[in-house]
C-alpha cells in the first residue's frame, strides 16, 4: 500500500510501488525548489476521451474544423489511416518506426501549408473543438506556477494549437515553456509554414531543447516528474541528468496489449482515466499542500 492514496485506486498500476514510494519521500524532502516537470501533450494533458466520446488531438482539431476545406480533411485522414497503426505497432522498433514518423509529419506539415489558414482560424478551431484539458488540470497548472516550478510542455502537436487550448481553458503562465512544431505567419496572419524541424513523436531526445541550455539552467532542479502517454515520451528528457525521476504513464486505449510494456517502462501507470487527479495527489504530496487546497 502506498501513502500517496490514490495510488493504490484500481485503475493505477506499478511495477515497484516500494520504489515509487522512496521516490516520492525524497521528492518531499527536497522540497519544490529541487523539482521540474516535463510533459506531453496530447491525451496526457488532455483528454483521449471525454464521457466515451475521442477527443480531439492537435492535428484532430485542423481535420474536425468547418474552417478547414473537404480536400485537407480527406487527405489528413489518409495519412492517418496509413500511418498510425505503424505508430502503435509494438512489433516494430521505435528506429522501424523513425522513417514512417518522418514522412508521416512531413506530408501532414505540407498539407496544413496548402491551406493557407490564418491566426484567427486557429483560435476559431480551438473554440469549436472537442480539445480537452483533463478534469483538475487547472489545479495542477495553477500551483506549479505559484510556486514557480518550470513545466516543459514537449509535443509532437502543434505549438500554436497547444497554446490556444491551454489559453482557452487554463492559463499560461511564465515558469511554462511549450516545444513543439510551431506555424510560421507573416505580417497579415497568414501560415507560411513551419518553423524548424520537425518533431515527431520519437526524436524528443534530439530537438533544439536539448543542445539549448533549458536543462542546464535547471541542474539545481533535479527532481523531475516526467508525464507521458507514449513510449516516445520517456525520451523527452534524454540526456539531462536528474537525482530523482519518477515516469508518470497514461495509458488510454489497448489496455491488454500494452500494460505490461507500460509497466515495464514508466513507474506509474495510469489506466483510462480523463482526469489529472493521480498526478495532483503525487504533486500534493511533494508540495507538502493540504488535501483541501
Amino acid at each position: 500500500m502506498s501513502f500517496v492514496e490514490e495510488l493504490n485506486s484500481s485503475h493505477v498500476h506499478m511495477k515497484d510501488p516500494q520504489y515509487v514510494d522512496k521516490i516520492i519521500k525524497q521528492m518531499v524532502q527536497d522540497g519544490h525548489e529541487k523539482l521540474q516537470v516535463v510533459a506531453d501533450f496530447d491525451r496526457t494533458l488532455s483528454k483521449y476521451s471525454n464521457k466515451g466520446k475521442i477527443c480531439s488531438t492537435c492535428h484532430n482539431v485542423m481535420e474536425e474544423s468547418k474552417v478547414m476545406p473537404d480536400s485537407y480533411k480527406e487527405k489528413a485522414k489518409a495519412y492517418r489511416d496509413k500511418y498510425f497503426p505503424i505508430e502503435i505497432d509494438h512489433s516494430l522498433t521505435i528506429d522501424e518506426k523513425i522513417p514512417k514518423m518522418i514522412e508521416w509529419w512531413t506530408n501532414a506539415h505540407a498539407l496544413i501549408k496548402s491551406v493557407h489558414m490564418t491566426q484567427t482560424d486557429v483560435t476559431e478551431m480551438v473554440q469549436e473543438s472537442s480539445a480537452q484539458l483533463r478534469d483538475n488540470c487547472q489545479w495542477f497548472i495553477d500551483h506549479l506556477s505559484k510556486l514557480e516550478i518550470p513545466l516543459l510542455i514537449f509535443s509532437a502537436g502543434i505549438g500554436d494549437i497547444i497554446e490556444e487550448v491551454i489559453k482557452q481553458q487554463s492559463n499560461m503562465y511564465n515558469n511554462m515553456k511549450i516545444v513543439s512544431n510551431y506555424m510560421d505567419f507573416d505580417k497579415n496572419g497568414k501560415m507560411q509554414g513551419f518553423k524548424g524541424d520537425i518533431i515527431h513523436i520519437y526524436n524528443k531526445n534530439e530537438n533544439a531543447i536539448h543542445s539549448s541550455d533549458y536543462f542546464q539552467r535547471l541542474k539545481h532542479r533535479e527532481n523531475l516528474l516526467l508525464l507521458g502517454d507514449s513510449l516516445g515520451d520517456l525520451r523527452m528528457a534524454e540526456g539531462a541528468e536528474f537525482t530523482q525521476e519518477l515516469k508518470i504513464g497514461f495509458l488510454n486505449h489497448k489496455v491488454e496489449e500494452s500494460l505490461e510494456l507500460y509497466k515495464a517502462n514508466f513507474d506509474i501507470v495510469i489506466v483510462q482515466d480523463e482526469s489529472l487527479n493521480v498526478v495532483n495527489a503525487i504533486t500534493r504530496t511533494i508540495l507538502n499542500l493540504p488535501k483541501s487546497d
